[in-house]
């Protein structure tokens, strides 16, 4: 009878996620009833896993300092068709394991080992970080808020696969150190090597290396047995980690363990989802999980009160700890996400619910599975009405101030991956029923320069500047994620249809060749060097490109391993290409200069050539892509 009863509510849950009905139509179920709680989550894992291609998962929920549930789904070895146990199995938290880091700094802070508001380079022993900022110092306060102005990176080194590239964390954070693009405290932007500069800090001050550091004074005080920061794992750990799967011709494909190493402090780790409810337990009970204690009350209080957000009336970060906004008004969601590029995870707690959720996932669904869990789950058991939205009478006599390209502050402005900028910019487009669609969501404006999704409880807050401008947004609970205006010339729109173009016309060019091949053979003197202009600007500038889009089509995971061979020989061309566009101009202006019977349109046409050359100069002078701008 039970069985029975328990799969009928598996399927109900099922029905209702995957039909998309409203939690909020019936009272919320108890998040404390395991059955409840492994009916909903079945129905939304099970299928969604199956769907995406996603090999293993794990989910743990605590209430009351107690596991009400724990379950692995999958399998951490597929072959071999060994289960994931959420006791033992470990997954890759990604950048949770900044919470580890955090936690440490505070440590050394309750200490007086270190100061939130001194210069970090106080801290520093090998190198220094540039005083691009004179009178404005890196603090630790700015790094735990990422505020610090650092610029992003990623390409051929944030997260690799060969062991043997492993160097020392001063080494690493000294060689791929970024640039400061903003004054720090105005700005967030989500930061790696920020974060791996505080690990190296603990490190410096403690006289422990990073790992040994946070393995003796959190993983071993809370009994944390099944979980490392060192990489590759140790033997006894990796019989029992979920490995890293692609899939591919109806096949699950076994890769390389991640390894973060050079930015361990980052997203390093490696731990089960019990051990992750032993670090929950703690971070919820004021610092300690019984007698094993690793923060006092008071230091935790400090880093949820203390922080940074650009507007109030969205959530944005405590020192350290995301501020989530999963749940009703009240339920003050903290805690972390994580990525590496196999594996997806979540880490949430709520003080006002005593309540934990951990989740990981991994493969090429991951993040399918992640999204239609997370969020999920939240809903289901913490609701929050969604009342309707009557868009302002007069919000059409302001809409356009917003409208426009916005890019974030999380991306590279010094490298050659300064490129991928554009690529992940965001909208935003007055609609004409009063509402901003604002990515593929619509919002509402609820007070001045604040919006609220049409139907959700999202939240975008727009910034403006001392002239009433906008100048950018925020969103509710990703206090790291600030966008801005760019330039026009910035934008996917100019660079696009402007490089779309001058490719036409290229290509337009050695198909004229081919066409034509009898007669340029008959050329002589200058038709013939025009011709040569030509060809060297077309061909350099279609070369890159071709071996451009070779080098990338290895996708994320490789761009991040290393900086492919194809991508480097690409960088040869914007040179040749920039060489060839100043000997069309000087051809071009010899041309007008001296009259040698070529027709007005033959040497408007050449022109037409100069002016996509040189536009195509600029274009790989503005994205560091003339010369080889990139951390080897």
């Amino acid at each position: 009878m039970t069985g029975l009863r328990e799969i009928f509510i598996r399927a109900c849950a099922a029905f209702m996620v995957l039909s998309g009905v409203s939690s909020l139509a019936t009272a919320a179920p108890d998040v404390s009833n395991p059955v409840a709680v492994e009916a909903f989550v079945d129905g939304v894992v099970y299928p969604t896993m199956r769907m995406n291609h996603s090999p293993s998962g794990v989910v743990a929920v605590m209430k009351g300092g107690e596991i009400i549930f724990s379950k692995g789904y999958g399998y951490i070895d597929v072959e071999k068709r060994t289960p994931v146990d959420p006791a033992t199995s470990l997954f890759r938290p990604g950048s949770i394991s900044k919470l580890f880091t955090w936690v440490s700094v505070m440590q050394m802070v309750e200490q007086g080992k270190l100061d939130l508001d001194v210069d970090v380079n106080r801290y520093l022993k090998k190198f220094q970080l540039k005083d691009s900022w004179p009178g404005q110092p890196v603090t630790l306060r700015h790094i735990l808020t990422h505020t610090a102005g650092f610029e992003d990176g990623f390409l051929g080194y944030l997260i690799i696969d060969d062991p043997t590239r492993i160097v020392p964390l001063s080494e690493s954070l000294a060689s791929h150190q970024p640039v400061r693009v903003n004054a720090p405290g105005e700005h967030t932007a989500y930061s790696n090597w920020g974060t791996a500069l505080a690990g190296l800090i603990v490190a410096n001050v403690s006289g422990l290396e990073f790992n040994a550091y946070i393995q003796k004074n959190i993983f071993d005080v809370l009994g944390m047995r099944h979980s490392s920061f060192v990489e590759p794992l140790p033997p006894a750990l990796d019989v029992n980690m979920a490995k890293a799967y692609d899939y591919e011709a109806g096949k699950y494909i076994e890769k390389n363990y991640e390894i973060v190493s050079n930015f361990g402090p980052a997203g390093a780790a490696a731990a089960s989802a019990h051990d992750m409810v032993l670090f929950a337990r703690a971070l919820m009970n004021g610092g300690a999980d019984g007698d094993k204690r690793i923060l006092k009350p008071e230091t935790l209080q400090q880093m949820l009160d203390e922080g940074f957000a650009h507007d109030d009336r969205v959530r944005g970060m405590g020192l350290g700890f995301l501020k989530r906004r999963f749940g009703p008004d009240g339920f003050n969601n903290f805690g972390h996400d994580g990525a590496t590029t196999k594996f997806l995870s979540h880490f949430g707690m709520s003080l006002k619910e005593d309540v934990m959720l951990f989740s990981s996932f991994s493969g090429p669904g991951a993040r399918q599975v992640h999204e239609a869990f997370v969020q999920g789950f939240y809903d289901e058991f913490f609701p929050r009405e969604v009342p309707a939205l009557t868009p302002p009478a007069d919000f059409a006599d302001r809409a356009q101030r917003y409208a426009g390209t916005y890019h974030s502050w999380r991306n590279n402005f010094s490298k050659m991956e300064a490129i991928f900028r554009p690529m992940g910019e965001m909208k935003v487009v007055p609609m004409p029923d009063d509402t901003l669609l604002i990515g593929e969501k619509r919002y509402v404006e609820v007070e001045k320069n604040l919006f609220r999704q049409t139907d959700d409880y999202a939240r975008v807050a727009f910034q403006e500047n001392d002239q009433g401008e906008v100048t950018g947004f925020v969103l509710d609970g990703l206090g790291v994620m600030q966008f801005f205006r760019p330039s026009v010339s910035e934008t996917m729109a100019f660079n696009g249809i402007l490089v779309g173009l001058s490719v036409v016309l290229f290509v337009g060019i050695l198909l004229r060749l081919a066409y034509q091949w009898t007669t340029y053979r008959t050329l002589q003197g200058r038709a013939k060097s025009l011709y040569h202009a030509t060809l060297l600007v077309a061909a350099a500038n279609i070369l890159f490109l071709v071996f451009c889009g070779l080098g990338v089509s290895g996708g994320l995971s490789e761009l991040m391993h290393g900086v492919p061979g194809l991508l480097k020989f690409s960088l040869i061309f914007p040179l040749l290409a920039t060489l060839a566009a100043l000997y069309h101009l000087y051809q071009s202006v010899q041309l007008w200069r001296q009259a040698d019977g070529s027709s007005l349109w033959a040497r408007l046409r050449y022109n037409i050539v100069t002016v996509a050359a040189l536009f195509m100069v600029w274009f790989y002078a503005s994205w560091n892509l003339l010369g080889f701008q990139y951390f080897s």
